[in-house]
């Protein structure tokens, strides 16, 4: 009997970083891979990412759970929809373990649901803080509903420990997004201009900017703050990927719209670039510019600048590129200031990506196969004090 490893996927960019983990677990007789399919990737207003997940991977389930409001009211009624049918979907597949990744509400909603089917939990990214954003108590939750975890750096594998998760349970296997780094190949210049049908200019940056839901200043002022600097740079062009669904989102998506809309000499706007493009963009981009998790991971590999803009990442290991600013104009247009200094430049061309090798999913592969899910879901509390 094949070993059958479900794994959950709601967003573009988490299914990037689950691509080569499903190919390995797909090309692995001893591994049966299921698909759940949730959150943005059924939005129209997402992109309809599932039509690319579909022409690669057969998916088993997918999981309508998103309204079309980004309050925090239809955020907790999309989390109860998603619970509902993934107990169902559960009951349905029938599987041996679920992975999941990350911090987000809809891989809160399956992971509660696994929980009480007494289904084993894999989790990936554990460990890890962004203290800007309500994604840390939950990310912190899943850990403690999970069985196994694979972390992407030894201080995170020290932090979810220290949450009282046994230390023969927490893998550190690097982060996903250095794998697709390594293994996908990557467009040239002129394709990569194909393909957003948009000419580079002689400076470029890259712009992700998601909500933030804890912070002072609400999502709206900082990204206008951010625009504000935006237009002060000289021969610049501008790349926008939107927003999530997180609370918000969609009056960010909605600015960037109307930016691109004035703009459109300077400026272009996607609702997914994909991991091929996302990737193939960081070539050719000066830095990073906003609040992304992509800035910190990804980026580095790159050997450009990041401008981490605002407190949703604060808490996260940080390669040397990376350049924080509060979220108000003169502080950006100063980042940029010290982002083109030669001394940052000599800076970035030394520049290590703090997180790991790209060799996670084969890691993570040996442990999925290896690991007796017999009583794996009776827990004991890891206490520090008694194992010092």
């Amino acid at each position: 009997m094949k070993r059958k490893i479900c794994i959950v996927t709601g967003t573009r960019a988490e299914y990037g970083l689950l691509y080569w983990l499903m190919k390995e677990i797909e090309a692995n007789s001893e591994l049966e891979l299921q698909l759940i399919v949730t959150g943005m990737h059924l939005s129209p207003e997402f992109g309809l990412t599932y039509k690319e997940i579909e022409k690669e991977f057969k998916i088993d389930k997918k999981i309508e759970m998103l309204l079309s409001s980004d309050t925090s009211i239809g955020i907790s009624k999309s989390m109860g929809l998603a619970q509902i049918s993934f107990a169902e979907a559960y009951e349905e597949l029938q599987p041996d373990i679920i992975v999941v990744l990350g911090d987000r509400y809809e891989i809160f909603s399956a992971v509660s649901s696994a929980m009480i089917a007494r289904i084993p939990i894999a989790h990936l990214h554990g460990g890890e803080t962004t203290e800007g954003a309500f994604d840390e108590a939950i990310r912190h939750s899943i850990t403690k509903m999970s069985h196994l975890h694979f972390v992407a750096t030894e201080e995170y594998r020290k932090r979810v420990i220290q949450l009282g998760e046994e230390p023969k349970k927490v893998f550190n296997v690097g982060g996903m997004g250095i794998e697709n780094i390594k293994r996908l190949k990557l467009l040239s210049k002129e394709e990569f201009e194909k393909s957003i049908y948009f000419k580079l200019n002689r400076k470029n940056i890259l712009v992700t900017f998601h909500p933030v839901t804890l912070e002072n200043a609400t999502a709206r002022e900082q990204f206008i703050e951010m625009l504000k600097a935006i237009d002060e740079l000289k021969n610049t062009n501008i790349i926008f990927t939107k927003a999530n669904s997180d609370t918000d989102g969609r009056i960010i998506n909605k600015m960037i719209d109307e930016y691109v809309a004035k703009n459109s000499h300077k400026s272009v706007a996607f609702t997914s670039l994909g991991q091929l493009r996302y990737l193939s963009a960081l070539q050719f981009v000066d830095v990073v510019l906003g609040n992304s998790s992509s800035g910190l991971a990804e980026a580095p590999s790159f050997k450009i600048g990041t401008i981490n803009v605002g407190d949703r990442q604060k808490g996260r290991i940080k390669a040397d590129s990376v350049i924080d600013c509060k979220p108000q104009k003169e502080e950006i247009l100063k980042a940029f200031d010290r982002l083109y200094l030669k001394e940052f430049q000599d800076v970035l061309i030394n520049t290590q990506n703090p997180y790991g090798d790209g060799m996670a999913s084969k890691e993570i592969i040996k442990a999925l196969k290896q690991v007796n899910l017999k009583d794996i879901l009776k827990k004991k509390f890891y206490d520090l004090k008694e194992n010092k």
